[in-house]
């Protein structure tokens, strides 16, 4: 049996070991950062120098110091110092200095575009996938100039927010 869990590298309580408070504290101590993750920022490469105990970040590529080879991690400020966290595949963290959410795809923290399979409010679908192009309009015993190009305004806004295909 490994000496810690296998997604968030919790550390086990083993058999016949002493001071399992210290164990049981550590584990806790990353779970309190994993379980809804909140970093400051995903652009401080430098760890801060007076950190606030509770306070986390997410490590980027070049971070160097205590964060040095840490890449993608969450970094949280803990009375015992440094904890950190390797996130698992589609975890979600609120960024606190761009106000959204961002995910980890395995190798980078993302903050769009967002994969999702379609958007509700209270419950109604209001963006799903992607629906086949509509032809603009040709023809016509009448033409209402008007209302021809309200329907090509709405036609070119849907396809530029890629709600139908072009």
């Amino acid at each position: 049996m490994a000496d810690e869990s296998v997604r968030f590298g919790l550390p086990w309580i083993l058999s016949g070991q002493g001071q399992k408070e210290v164990t049981h504290n550590e584990a806790l101590a990353i779970v309190d950062m994993a379980l809804h993750p909140v970093v400051e920022t995903l652009m401080l490469a430098v760890p801060p120098g007076d950190p606030v105990i509770g306070r986390a970040w997410a490590v980027p590529p070049d971070a160097v110091g205590a964060w040095a080879g840490r890449r993608g991690q969450i970094a949280g400020w803990t009375d015992g110092g440094w904890r950190f966290v390797l996130p698992a595949l589609g975890m979600l963290a609120w960024v606190v200095d761009r106000g959204l959410h961002a995910y980890w795809t395995g190798t980078t923290w993302s903050t769009g575009p967002f994969p999702a399979a379609g958007l509700a409010c209270d419950g109604l679908p209001v963006v799903g996938a992607r629906q086949p192009a509509i032809a603009d309009m040709a023809g016509g015993t009448t033409v209402d100039v008007e209302a021809r190009a309200t329907l090509i305004s709405i036609l070119l806004a849907l396809r530029n927010h890629g709600l139908i295909a072009t």
